[in-house]
């Protein structure tokens, strides 16, 4: 038996009904208005001045213009569009539906003509311009006093803001803020070093001054945002802007890059917050991108820890630059399903496999390596917290130590053309459990290279800004917490780098390498931290020691104030990219390197707690810390 489907009804809408009933009223009377406005135009506004046989047939048209009228602005979406959000789209429309009366209205008017004479062709004009003047007033008219009631309810919220920089992008910026309905922004001036636009106007705002003017017009216009608009600008000179404006006690928000420009994306939802990279006085650090295109396309790249800060970059560049296949393998599977998702939504062609596996576990990896055949190894998996791994040192031992030793064994088994492994600046002189253990694992890849045809290489370098872990990240949830701030030392000093700049150059390593150099990337200066929290405070718009206070806890189980890249005998020659160099590799006795291993596998198989004495046989530069915490030298 079939079944009848009654189709629904839509519920009637009363509230849209009578608008589009008022709509329909008042171009009925538009109209009217356009037809008599336009033969009174003619004449001067003197109805005596009128012929008859001129006004009849326009009185005698008219119910029939009107009726027209109507089914053309139902066709051309005049009832149906939201004006509330009326564009250039819904002017076009009026101005063509207005156009087609007219034509209408010109077509009719020949059939009821009393006399041979025509009606004035000024006539047509008139009405045209007269209906177009009132429909648009009624249409647009909604969306400017809903306007103005949003912005008036919006008044208490009011943000005041600088815009630096005059030009295209700060238009752009400024048009959209001025122009919306729904903006709490309300731009007050406008910084650009260029003396001739001082004085001019854009999008009504005044170009007040040069950067010398930022303090000065924060206070003067009660100033609560900045936003840098200058997104082709070199990093030095947005660093000596933001260095002038974290005097003004405002929030600083900018333009991501040139890119978004070039685009059109230019709006206010590209802008973000202005965060402590932007400080690091530097321009973006630039790789040959051909060498590692070169490097990685066509081949099986397999990334251990790709789900964690530095992995997780690794597999991105990797993608996109053409991998034949990506083999990503982490033991946290949270993490990893983040890197899945973002990469099979960006790299759809991508042939991309995910595996949950420790890197301790032997037989898991020989499995993974015999299985994929990965041509090239960047092994990210370790332990990596200072702090942590110093409550756990037999932990930082099994995963970093051993988990790399398992790692590379497997590879070489498997015939890896190039195993990279991740190090750190934490493994030059190491005070802690956790930088020993880097350095116990750039002497097995340095041994390995020695007795496999693997290429086994490190790469060696500071913090990078934003990781997991790292310091930046705590002190925003500090910040968001409203303080206190929390700094070790006011002395502590560290290199650092953003995650994308450290993963290019250890592509760039990797494409270099020959086999057994340690690679150490070239951080720039170090910062202090004390230094990266008040800017950070400032950053947010607060007054350090005031609205954020900052507090010093004193220096961590095995952190020093000080790291170093690389250890004095190890010396350094440079590659054909400046700020990646090569440290020479120490000789050691391998037979006893390798007895050591087994012992301090032993060791930490039985959970002995005691291992760093066996570790500073391994590694002579670490230094143990005493029963103080302090680091013995």
């Amino acid at each position: 038996m079939e079944k009848s489907v009654e189709k629904k009804r839509k519920p009637f809408n009363a509230k849209l009904f009578y608008r589009r009933t008022a709509l329909i009223i008042y171009d009925v009377i538009s109209i009217i208005i356009a037809s008599y406005m336009a033969i009174l135009w003619r004449y001067d506004f003197h109805i005596d001045s009128i012929p008859d046989h001129f006004m009849r047939p326009i009185e005698r048209f008219l119910p029939i213009n009107i009726l027209l009228t109507l089914i053309i602005f139902y066709i051309m979406h005049l009832y149906s569009s939201l004006w509330a959000f009326a564009g250039e789209t819904e002017l076009q429309n009026i101005v063509v539906a207005c156009v087609m009366s007219m034509v209408a209205g010109a077509v009719g008017l020949q059939f009821f003509k009393i006399t041979t004479q025509a009606v004035p062709r000024s006539y047509y004009m008139a009405y045209l311009a007269a209906l177009v003047v009132c429909i648009f007033a009624s249409r647009f008219s909604y969306r400017f006093f809903r306007g103005l009631k949003h912005k008036q309810q919006n008044k208490k919220n009011l943000i005041s803001v600088m815009v630096i920089g005059a030009g295209e992008a700060a238009n752009l910026i400024i048009k959209e803020i001025v122009n919306s309905n729904f903006s709490t922004m309300v731009i007050k001036c406008i910084i650009d070093d260029d003396k001739g636009k001082w004085g001019k106007f854009i999008q009504g705002i005044k170009v007040v001054g040069g950067r010398d003017k930022i303090v000065e017009c924060a206070d003067v216009y009660d100033v609560d945002e900045i936003i840098v608009a200058m997104p082709s600008a070199p990093r030095t000179e947005i660093r000596e802007l933001l260095e002038i404006c974290k005097d003004t006690n405002c929030k600083l928000r900018s333009l991501p890059g040139m890119y978004q420009l070039v685009n059109g994306e230019v709006s206010v939802s590209k802008l973000r917050d202005v965060e402590v990279e932007d400080l690091l006085g530097r321009d973006p650090i630039t790789v040959d991108m051909d060498s590692i295109l070169g490097y990685v396309q066509g081949k099986v790249v397999l990334v251990t820890g790709g789900g964690g800060s530095i992995g997780s970059e690794l597999c991105r560049q990797i993608a996109a630059h053409k991998a034949k296949q990506l083999v990503i393998v982490d033991i946290y599977e949270n993490s990893v399903y983040d890197i899945q998702q973002e990469l099979k939504k960006k790299y759809p062609e991508l042939d991309l496999v995910v595996l949950i596996a420790s890197v301790r576990n032997t037989n898991r990896m020989n499995y993974i390596f015999s299985q994929y055949r990965p041509h090239i190894v960047y092994h990210a998996a370790a332990h990596k917290h200072v702090p942590l791994m110093e409550d756990s040192p037999t932990e930082a031992v099994k995963n970093n130590v051993f988990g790399t030793f398992k790692t590379a064994q497997a590879a070489a088994m498997s015939g890896v053309q190039r195993f990279v492994m991740i190090s750190t600046d934490k493994a030059v002189n190491p005070t802690n459990i956790m930088g020993a253990s880097k350095r116990i694992c750039e002497m097995i890849i340095q041994t390995f290279d020695k007795h496999y045809n693997t290429e086994f290489v490190a790469v060696r370098f500071g913090n990078v800004l934003g990781s997991n872990g790292s310091v930046i990240p705590l002190f925003r949830r500090q910040i968001a917490a409203g303080g206190p701030v929390t700094v070790t030392h006011p002395d502590i000093i560290r290199y650092f780098m953003t995650i994308p700049e450290a993963v290019s150059l250890v592509l760039q390593a990797g494409a270099y390498a020959k086999g057994g150099e340690i690679f150490v990337l070239d951080m720039g200066e170090p910062v202090k931290i004390l230094t990266l929290a008040e800017n950070l405070i400032k950053l947010s718009g607060f007054r350090v020691g005031e609205d954020i206070k900052i507090e010093f806890t004193g220096l961590r189980p095995g952190e020093k104030l000080y790291e170093e890249l690389l250890m004095e005998e190890e010396g350094m020659k440079d590659t054909a990219n400046r700020m990646i160099h090569i440290g020479k590799p120490i000789e050691l006795d391998e037979q006893e390197f390798f007895m050591q291993l087994k012992e301090l596998k032993d060791e930490c198989q039985i959970e002995n707690s005691n291992i760093r004495p066996l570790i500073k046989k391994i590694v002579p530069t670490y230094h143990t810390p005493d029963e103080s915490g302090n680091a013995v030298w």
